[in-house]
């Protein structure tokens, strides 16, 4: 018989936990880099800014009552989100879909907003390719409503997962990713909201 005692397995919900904080961390890795894109997009804009090239000028073409509206929207999902999260802390899971579902619906009128905005500054013969402001605007904001279009799908996901599985670990943890991303999304707005439409319409 052996006089050695078996090696010791942590438990095994340790172990899944700390998975999820090694994710964590990754995820966390990962929006520093995405936020090392914006930074770029948010230079090449000021350096753009005034190549209009003879065409409109932000004074022109922004409308600050849509902006301000597409902002309020984006910061009010943000609070929404939040009590989604609190809800699965509470492990509430009608309570964590029905805001989910809120967060959704406000997402996606910010993106309804957004999309009006690009068509009709392309029907006034104001696209992308009309000048290296407009290159860049199109670029920094299309960027922005890109991930916020990524959130929504991830956001749907997660709530099927959730109303399947329920609040289970992994299903949470997946859950506070997707806040750090969508709260991130928000920081991003307030740059664009601040950089892009308050001065061009000075």
């Amino acid at each position: 018989m052996s006089t050695h005692a078996p090696a010791a397995h942590g438990h095994p919900h340790a172990e899944a936990a700390e998975i999820h904080e090694q994710r964590a961390l990754g995820f966390w890795l990962y929006l520093m880099g995405d936020a090392v894109i914006f930074a770029l997009l948010f230079m090449t804009y000021g350096i753009m800014v005034g190549n209009t090239a003879g065409g409109p000028t932000g004074k022109q073409l922004f409308d600050l009552n849509n902006a301000a509206v597409e902002t309020a929207l984006l910061l009010s999902s943000s609070i929404t989100f939040g009590f989604a999260t609190l809800a699965a802390r509470q492990m509430s899971r009608q309570a964590a879909l029905a805001w989910l579902a809120v967060t959704f619906v406000l997402g996606a009128g910010f993106i309804f907003l957004e999309v009006r905005e690009f068509v009709g500054l392309i029907r006034a013969g104001a696209g992308p390719d009309r000048s290296g402001f407009l290159s860049a605007f199109f670029t920094l904001v299309g960027t922005h409503g890109t991930h916020v279009s990524f959130g929504l799908v991830w956001i749907v996901i997660l709530g099927a997962q959730i109303a399947i599985k329920g609040l289970t670990l992994p299903v949470t943890s997946r859950l506070y990713r997707l806040g750090l991303f969508w709260h991130f999304l928000d920081i991003a707005w307030v740059g664009i909201f601040s950089v892009v439409y308050l001065p061009g319409l000075l």
